[in-house]
């Protein structure tokens, strides 16, 4: 049984209420909604973690601040080796600024903070995994950081599970490595774009389901008054998927997993259940 490493980005969520948005100049009060347990990398390590795999471990980077403690002292609690998560001197740790209509539309900042420098010691770290270990990346994070882990990973014999969200451009020879890459249709489609040729692919459809090279499922019904919201559900898909392969399933068991823990997500409100920080 291997271990998950997930590298990616820590932001501590701050939602405000409001009656409507903005408009361009326009002030509003709201009502604070609180500060959660956010981004794509911390989301993806609690989903590994709720998948059940024995050790998760989180690659990632903070700021010298409060908010960066308490996310490093949750991933603690639940179970996950945040270690290897580092400090910045300079930045602050990574913020999303959320505000929430009555309507249930959202507007959001990400300020990337800590989480947009570069890092030798998190490639470092994945340069320590071995064969039957996963590194799951995901890109709001610095790239090159990215890069230098998943080639660091590789060489080490683990494998490599990208998923390729907010997209961006990696090197060719770091989306050859994946297997697989990890992309939603919008995703797919830009990636169709570009001159990148991932050997192994697997696609995400929402509540359709999702297909990984000839291996597809379809998507898990849930009742409307079931669902709470989307937020998180994909990151939730990303982990338990790696924490599968981890645990030796093959890419049918694997996908069927992931789809699972994307289906639950959505039952509950936010990216990671009982987020609060």
């Amino acid at each position: 049984m291997g271990r998950v490493a997930v590298l990616g980005s820590l932001n501590v969520d701050v939602v405000t209420l409001v009656e409507r948005h903005p408009s361009p100049g326009e002030t509003v009060l709201g009502q604070a909604a609180g500060r959660f347990a956010g981004g794509k990398g911390g989301n993806q390590a609690a989903g590994a973690a709720r998948a059940g795999t024995s050790h998760v471990q989180m690659l990632a980077r903070v700021g010298t601040d409060e908010a960066g403690a308490a996310y490093v002292e949750r991933l603690a609690a639940l179970g996950i080796d945040a270690s290897p998560v580092s400090t910045s001197r300079t930045a602050p740790t990574g913020t999303a600024l959320i505000t929430v209509d009555e309507q249930g539309e959202n507007s959001i900042v990400v300020i990337a903070g800590a989480n947009g420098e570069p890092d030798p010691s998190l490639a470092h770290e994945a340069g320590r995994l071995e064969p039957g270990d996963v590194l799951l990346c995901s890109l709001e994070v610095d790239l090159g950081t990215v890069a230098d882990a998943a080639r660091a990973a590789h060489a080490a014999g683990a494998r490599v599970v990208i998923n390729l969200a907010p997209y961006a451009a990696l090197p060719p020879d770091v989306i050859a490595l994946a297997d697989p890459v990890v992309v939603n249709e919008s995703e797919m489609r830009q990636l169709a774009d570009s001159d990148l040729l991932p050997q192994s692919l697997l696609v995400t459809f929402g509540a359709a389901g999702a297909r990984w090279g000839t291996e597809g499922v379809d998507g898990i019904p849930v009742p409307t008054a079931q669902v709470g919201d989307t937020v998180g559900a994909g990151d939730a898909f990303c982990g338990a998927l790696a924490a599968a392969l981890a645990d030796g399933a093959g890419p049918r068991a694997a996908l069927e997993a992931a789809n699972e823990a994307g289906a639950a997500a959505v039952r509950w409100v936010g990216a990671q259940p009982d987020a609060a920080l």
